[in-house]
């Protein structure tokens, strides 16, 4: 197969369809962790934490089954749209840059964006194995999103490619 470099457009949907992907690997992985924090730091992960901390920012809290919604919602759409952005810079990485990538964005976001607009405490002020959850958590990410990219920048050139034999039936 010829590999082509995608235009940005492809590129931006790749990694937006690959980040969704790699937010439910990830979803996945935190769930199994945080059953195995100890009682005291068993209280909702940062998806959670985030959409209580901006509900009271603005004056809005939301009640729990909204709450629960919202923080679903937004975690995905966060891994869509952070997906998108390692797209456009690189749809065929492979898992150990992507798992880096993942690191650069937990950093990102909790050491930066999310305590600087003070909406939560830096990742400094949190409990160690909390962090060493998210930590991981976000490695699973960058894996699993590197490795979604991948197969489908593949795809894209293999199975989604116009073709001279075309099912005439």
């Amino acid at each position: 197969m010829k590999e082509s470099h995608p235009k940005l457009g492809s590129r931006l949907l790749i990694g937006a369809i690959a980040g969704f992907a790699g937010t439910l690997a990830m979803t996945a992985a935190m769930r199994r962790m945080h059953e195995r924090l100890p009682p005291k730091e068993l209280y909702p992960l940062p998806p959670r934490e985030i959409i209580d901390s901006a509900a009271e920012l603005v004056g809005a809290p939301l009640p729990n089954e909204a709450a629960k919604d919202a923080a679903t919602a937004g975690h995905f759409a966060y891994g869509a749209a952070t997906g998108a952005l390692l797209g456009a810079a690189n749809v065929m990485m492979g898992p150990v840059s992507g798992g880096a990538a993942g690191v650069g964005v937990w950093l990102a976001s909790y050491m930066g964006w999310i305590p600087g607009m003070g909406i939560l405490k830096p990742a400094t002020r949190h409990p160690g194995r909390r962090n060493m959850l998210m930590i991981a958590a976000h490695i699973v990410w960058g894996a699993a999103t590197a490795r979604a990219m991948r197969e489908l920048a593949i795809a894209r050139e293999t199975i989604f490619t116009e073709g001279a034999d075309r099912d005439a039936a």
